[in-house]
């Protein structure tokens, strides 16, 4: 049977839940394996997707009174489920020959799949426990939607990987991933930011691919505009979220809380992605270039709703940012060696990590007046 022969019923693109879809991609892959794929998967470091928990009684106490009319109309248009069957193969996904792609190719985009794959499927746990433990009808509504979202796309990732005879194992990532607990107004700030700078990397690589198809080394690349208004809609969600109270991003701690998220994400996203040069060569993209683009994307789209930037323009900003990135391989070096050298070789990456992370965060941010509404429409 071919990919588009499937019926709706069957592929996770048609589940109307994450639990649909993550048990249609069970099914799909049947008793498939990769076992370090999802070694992989299960990796918890600075650089690797996690998998979280937090306060669900707290996020389930939310009042969504104070941005009904955007809540609404959100909800509404998740309701309608725009990008539903969208997320399966048919007669636009062309042949890929994975056994004849560079070695180095081959392994930084499986990487990059295997990383997308895990991250998607965070935000779906995550979501799901929500949706499974609260009973505020508003919220539990909202992240039952983006649970599925998440599902459709972890699915599709994975259906990527099936052809390259390996898989992230989602159901035993469930069960033994380790978790990590964050306060809620944390999940707020993290969740926000990693949707909105998806949306702005996903939707930087789709339009040069659009003008450059020469480049377009894998089919999965024409899907990343649809994708990628997932991941926008859902930020819109966490943006309401927080309009609902104010002190979330208007009190002084929290604005030094705002900040630092901002420094670690665009810090973690500049050292993951440099070390994929081959990846981004391929793709036609300057890595650096791509970066600094994303930044100004996701910093725009934010002042939606938080106080302040990060100014990347600043003199301390793309040094500084390298030297996070050096120090990253210098302590993924010295894991390798082991021993007494290793050890001490990998304290003074730490220490230059974090140094060049402090001089990072002590820039000075940009401050910017937040709209009455928060709510935007994908533009670019």
């Amino acid at each position: 049977m071919n990919a588009h022969a499937k019926t709706p019923t069957t592929h996770s693109a048609y589940a109307a839940t994450a639990e649909e879809a993550i048990a249609a991609q069970d099914a799909l892959d049947g008793p498939m394996t990769s076992e370090r794929a999802t070694e992989v998967a299960m990796q918890n470091t600075l650089l690797t997707p996690r998998f979280y928990t937090t306060d669900f009684d707290e996020m389930d106490a939310i009042d969504v009174t104070p941005v009904r009319g955007e809540w609404d109309k959100l909800i509404a248009q998740m309701k309608s489920d725009p990008n539903k069957g969208h997320f399966k193969k048919n007669e636009d996904w062309d042949t890929v020959d994975w056994d004849g792609m560079e070695p180095r190719l081959k392994a930084e985009f499986t990487d990059f799949l295997i990383s997308s794959c895990t991250a998607e499927f965070s935000g779906c746990v995550l979501y799901k426990e929500m949706k499974r433990r609260g009973t505020n009808e508003d919220i539990t509504t909202l992240f039952q939607l983006m649970a599925r979202d998440e599902a459709r796309h972890a699915g599709f990732i994975n259906d990527a990987l099936r052809e390259a005879g390996i898989r992230v194992n989602l159901g035993f990532l469930t069960q033994a991933k380790k978790y990590t607990y964050f306060r809620p107004k944390f999940i707020y700030y993290a969740t926000y930011l990693s949707e909105k700078i998806g949306y702005a990397r996903y939707i930087t690589i789709y339009r040069h691919l659009e003008a450059h198809p020469e480049h377009r080394f894998h089919p999965i690349f024409k899907w990343f505009r649809e994708w990628c208004n997932d991941e926008f809609s859902h930020g819109e969600a966490f943006a309401l979220l927080m309009k609902t109270d104010p002190k979330l991003t208007q009190s002084f701690a929290n604005k030094l809380w705002i900040k630092f998220f901002l420094t670690a994400v665009y810090s973690t996203m500049w050292v993951r992605d440099h070390q994929r040069p081959v990846f981004h060569d391929a793709l036609g993209v300057d890595v650096t270039w791509y970066g600094q683009e994303v930044f100004r994307k996701t910093s725009e789209i934010s002042r939606q709703v938080f106080p302040i930037t990060l100014d990347i323009d600043h003199p301390r900003w793309r040094p500084n940012l390298d030297r996070m990135e050096a120090a990253s391989r210098q302590i993924s070096r010295a894991k390798q060696r082991g021993g007494i050298a290793g050890m001490l070789s990998r304290i003074g990456g730490m220490a230059k990590a974090s140094f060049a992370f402090a001089a990072i965060f002590t820039i000075p941010a940009q401050k910017n007046a937040v709209p009455d509404s928060p709510r935007l429409q994908p533009a670019y």
